[in-house]
């Protein structure tokens, strides 16, 4: 009697595992070689998107070899954004704080952009390069913060490799050129005081506009190392990115091969953006400060309060960067504590440009009242002659 084809061997019985630990890392996007340390492990230790794979892997992290190659697994394909997950219940408080943060940054940004469109009296070359700086602030903080809020709603945060690259390009380029853009509105302060005569001669719109585009171009030329060389990395290894979005640094950790030469390209392009809109915006202040302390005290109180929220502002940008670099490389922080720090930095300033701007500026302020006044309602007597005279 001939035998039908043997049925397919069943899927082995789950061995008993331990749950996963904050530090135990998942990954989906790597071949499932049976070489590889995975343990089978019960899908309710799984969030649902992952159940169907009845894989984990223990201490991945400790047992992958650096120097692994693309050749002996199967390349990523997304990775999944660990962010705040160890936080449980917490997440929720932060969610709120963040959706509330990130929607008075919108709203901020949007109201200067639009007074600066829509009043002629905001038509100076400094109120052109803050409506600049809006647009920056916008994009920069939309790249990170509604990723990483979606993130608290979901057990899993994943994103294609490509989206991935994308997100990180954004955020960088988005970062360096701000601050272009701050080293600009400094060049444009100096040149209001040190040359009040000059001013309308040498800050005419072709030489806003070159400044603008050369903001975008620096931001895009600091950029490109890091990324490109990002991309062009093999990743085949885990592929958990512990972070609330593709940061360079915490990418960089899943290469598969050595990243000492990304290291390198990485810091040294930090490096060139920070040290040279750094050095211009200080030397600009510099001479300020010499041209002011001939001033008498009337004028000196007028050119201060000319600069005051573009220097307060910068004074912002530049002292949390250092907070960050510093609790990076010294503090023993917890990474938890490390990624709400990073998260911080990079919503803080957009979040307080409207603010400062607002309260320290005398015509932002009254180009507000004359918006409120232009969208008032129409009063009832107004209404009534409306209609008389209709």
């Amino acid at each position: 009697m001939v035998n039908g084809p043997e049925p397919p061997a069943p899927w082995p019985e789950p061995s008993p595992a331990p749950r996963s630990s904050p530090g135990t890392v998942l990954s989906l996007g790597a071949g499932l070689d049976p070489q590889d340390e995975r343990v089978i492990c019960p899908a309710p230790d799984l969030p649902p998107m992952l159940a169907d794979e009845r894989v984990c892997l223990r201490s991945y992290q400790a047992h992958w070899p650096r120097g692994m190659n693309s050749t002996q697994s199967s390349p990523v394909t997304f990775f999944i954004i660990q962010g705040l997950a160890s936080l449980g219940e917490k997440k929720m408080v932060l969610f709120i704080i963040f959706l509330l943060a990130y929607t008075v940054i919108l709203g901020g940004n949007i109201m200067i952009i639009y007074l600066v469109r829509t009043d002629p009296k905001l038509g100076s070359p400094m109120y052109f390069f803050l409506h600049n700086l809006s647009i920056v602030d916008m994009i920069y903080t939309t790249v990170t913060i509604p990723n990483m809020l979606s993130g608290f709603l979901t057990e899993v945060k994943t994103v294609s490799v490509p989206g991935c690259f994308l997100q990180m390009y954004c955020f960088i380029h988005m970062s360096v050129t701000g601050r272009a853009l701050l080293t600009a509105m400094a060049y444009d302060r100096y040149v209001a005081i040190c040359n009040p005569l000059r001013y309308a001669a040498v800050m005419t719109r072709p030489v806003c506009l070159l400044l603008i585009i050369g903001a975008w171009t620096f931001g895009a030329i600091c950029t490109f190392p890091t990324t490109s060389m990002a991309v062009q990395r093999s990743y085949c290894g885990p592929n958990v990115v512990r972070h609330c979005w593709c940061d360079p640094s915490s990418v960089r950790l899943l290469v598969c091969g050595d990243t000492q030469v990304d290291n390198i390209v990485s810091l040294s392009s930090a490096l060139v953006a920070l040290l040279t809109t750094g050095v211009l915006i200080l030397t600009s202040y510099i001479l300020i400060c010499v041209k002011i302390a001939k001033m008498g005290a009337a004028e000196r109180l007028k050119a201060f309060s000319t600069c005051a929220a573009h220097l307060t502002v910068v004074s912002i940008s530049y002292s949390s960067a250092s907070f960050v670099y510093i609790s990076y490389r010294v503090g023993n922080f917890s990474p938890e504590v490390r990624i709400i720090v990073s998260v911080l930095y990079s919503a803080l300033t957009p979040f307080l440009n409207p603010m400062i701007y607002s309260l320290r500026n005398k015509e932002l302020r009254a180009a507000i009242k004359r918006a409120f006044c232009r969208h008032r309602d129409v009063s009832p007597q107004s209404r009534k002659t409306l209609n008389t005279l209709s």
